[in-house]
């Protein structure tokens, strides 16, 4: 029997182990040996699938970023702009901190050469946002600098993941320093702090629906 079709699943494990390799070890960890161990299989069927450790960091990413994608689209948008932004950064938050070796391996690890994988996630939030402003929103806004507060608003999460995955913030009370973050920067946009209060209350219930 071929080495690659011995295990159908074991392309998905390998990915798995390598991921928490990454984040718990680093890289000196990710060997074709280690795997093999970790997995209980042979160093050839590591090699049957992933030829070189680039090539298994590059599928560790490939994942990561699928899964965060599907998180992403299993929430539905809504008629409120804002609360879907605001629901889509709540679901990157959770997605991280449930998921925190896919996390380092998109968003914290040095990503192999010619990879843009993470400039779909960038995006969604940069056309989230220009959904706020063409729907008056933001009235404030020039579109110039759609891209730099879809920075702002990636940034401020990044940082709440990590501080939590790194156990220095319990998770409700980042969720809690998020919302608080979000508002003034809704405000400082050009929102109505009132209607900014009620799309983050609206878009936390659509990412996570009781």
């Amino acid at each position: 029997m071929s080495p690659k079709n011995a295990d159908p699943h074991l392309r998905t494990t390998l990915v798995e182990v390598a991921a928490r390799l990454l984040a718990e070890e680093g890289p000196a960890a990710l060997t074709s040996r280690r795997l093999a161990t970790e997995v209980g299989s042979s160093t050839m069927a590591v090699y049957s699938r992933f030829p070189t450790m680039a090539d298994l960091r590059r599928a560790v990413r490939e994942e990561a970023f699928a899964h965060l994608d599907s998180r992403f689209d299993v929430v539905p948008p809504s008629g409120d702009p804002v609360a879907d932004l605001v629901a889509a950064g709540a679901v990157f938050f959770t997605s991280g901190v449930t998921s925190p070796h896919l996390y380092r391996a998109m968003f914290l690890d040095r990503p192999p050469d010619d990879d843009d994988l993470g400039a779909g996630t960038y995006q969604r939030i940069v056309d989230l946002i220009g959904r706020c402003v063409d729907a008056g929103r933001f009235p404030a806004a020039q579109h110039s600098l759609i891209p730099v507060w879809a920075a702002q608003m990636w940034s401020m999460r990044h940082g709440m993941v990590t501080m939590t995955v790194a156990e220095f913030l319990p998770a409700e009370q980042a969720r809690f320093v998020l919302d608080d973050m979000t508002l003034r920067l809704l405000i400082g946009y050009g929102d109505d702090p009132g209607r900014a209060r009620d799309s983050i209350d609206h878009g936390n219930r659509i990412a996570h629906p009781q």
